[in-house]
């Protein structure tokens, strides 16, 4: 135990906000060694750890931050590396303030270990002594594994599944792998570059990847079956959900998914460089309250908005976003209209909105998430000038795989449904995890999922009972 407890967590260098909000590049900077060796000291080295507990994918968080305390971080990151082959995707964006580090026993007096921030110093270490060693993998089995996605779960299914020996094969749909984390996380929060790095480690590992390859389209389940032995569907949720009120077919109503996917993966970001259409308004207003509402707000910012809104019916205690991306809105300048709901979007002449009516809300009783229902405050109706409009209110799977799988069994929105102790479809030699099982989650969640899964296919592909 350390001989004098730091009550706060070792602070990490950042941006300053009227600097950041002028360009797309990351906005912490990470611990120095110096600074990850000072908070790793923080730890109690529990012995029974409820860090681990809450920890999705079981990383031995105890261990690892011993081995960083020693200055020993190449021990740390392949400790790390047991459970988790993405440490510097799980390092930036996994919320971490409601699993391992709200267990952790220095936050019953104290702040918590950073243990998202000690994740993210080891994998960052590694990377900068040069290419990461490959693990030492066992004899091929001679089973073939589909993984349809290359999200988090598919990188995760597929980083298990290729140390247990099968040989593995990622189909993904877009023309880069990442999923959610290249497509739907801005450059500022989760750089692409570290994203492809992870997804290049599982390429030397041996994983196959197979881009612009639409499973539905391109092949069914059923003809993937026909070459392999099992298939883990990981499509997550990319159907953009709508309020359906008057004006979202204006122009300049985006989903928050066309609307991030413009900036990230098509490189508006990067403008001059790529002359990408997207709509760079100056008022704007974005609708919800969770982290991807936060990337949307962020994002106009620095895409050269003068206003950015976000519009939420609820109040801030009940904002489903991260506390931290909450402060870096807040930090940037962007405008928190809480306890309103927009009822119809106004357009021009031309078809462009211009303007947004809303109502104020008041908060009732909870309702059945836990949180106060928001209730309209009769004749509260206003109107403000606007001229880009972001729906950042969730999003469901795409329908594709359930439509041509007859036989793969979804609930009445759209998700897989699935035994949870397996991850088992209602498909023989089918598995799903992650968005596409529980709507719009988190990525450490998916990978949980996938981890799961691993464990039941390989117990599958070994005993050839289902």
């Amino acid at each position: 135990m350390p001989e004098k407890i730091i009550p706060k967590k070792t602070p990490m260098r950042e941006q300053p906000p009227k600097e950041r909000i002028k360009n797309f590049n990351e906005v912490p900077y990470g611990y120095s060694p110096e600074e990850a060796i000072a908070e790793a000291k923080r730890c109690l080295q529990c012995k029974r750890a409820p860090c681990v507990s809450g920890c999705p994918v079981e990383i031995d968080i105890p261990g690892f931050i011993k081995f960083i305390a020693e200055g020993d971080f190449k021990s740390a990151i392949k400790r790390i590396k047991e459970k988790n082959v993405l440490p510097a995707v799980c390092g930036r964006v996994c919320p971490q303030e409601t699993q391992c580090e709200q267990v952790c026993t220095l936050a019953k007096k104290f702040e918590p270990v950073a243990i998202g921030r000690l994740e993210r110093f080891a994998a960052d270490y590694e990377a900068a002594q040069g290419e990461a060693p490959i693990p030492e993998l066992p004899p091929p089995t001679g089973k073939k594994v589909a993984v349809i996605g290359s999200g988090p779960g598919g990188l995760t299914v597929a980083g298990d599944l290729i140390r247990m020996g099968h040989a593995v094969t990622i189909f993904e749909a877009l023309h880069k792998p990442g999923g959610v984390l290249v497509y739907g996380i801005p450059e500022f929060r989760l750089p692409k570059a570290i994203v492809y790095r992870e997804v290049d480690y599982l390429v030397r590992c041996g994983v196959k990847l197979v881009l612009n390859f639409i499973v539905g389209k391109t092949a069914t389940i059923d003809q993937l079956l026909k070459e392999f032995d099992a298939v883990y569907i990981g499509t997550g949720a990319g159907l953009p959900w709508f309020m359906n009120i008057p004006g979202e077919n204006l122009n300049g109503v985006y989903s928050a998914n066309e609307y991030l996917t413009r900036s990230n993966l098509m490189k508006a970001y990067l403008f001059p460089e790529y002359d990408t259409p997207i709509v760079r308004g100056k008022r704007v207003a974005v609708i919800g309250g969770g982290n991807v509402a936060m990337d949307c707000a962020r994002t106009a910012l620095r895409l050269g908005a003068d206003e950015v809104h976000i519009v939420y019916r609820r109040s801030k205690q009940e904002m489903p976003a991260r506390a931290e991306e909450i402060h870096h809105a807040e930090e940037e300048g962007v405008i928190f209209d809480w306890l309103t709901l927009p009822v119809r979007y106004i357009g021009d002449e031309k078809g462009w909105v211009k303007a947004m009516e809303c109502i104020k809300m008041q908060l009732g009783e909870p309702d059945a998430s836990g949180r106060r229902k928001p209730v309209p405050i009769e004749g509260s109706n206003y109107t403000v000038p606007v001229d880009t409009v972001i729906c950042a209110i969730g999003q469901g799977p795409n329908p594709l795989i359930p439509q041509t799988t007859p036989d793969l069994k979804a609930g009445k929105w759209g998700n897989i449904e699935v035994d949870k102790a397996t991850m088992k479809t209602s498909k023989p030699k089918c598995w799903a995890g992650g968005d596409v099982v529980r709507g719009g989650a988190t990525v450490i969640l998916a990978m949980g999922d996938a981890r799961i899964a691993a464990r039941s296919i390989d117990e599958y592909l070994r005993t050839g009972v289902w």
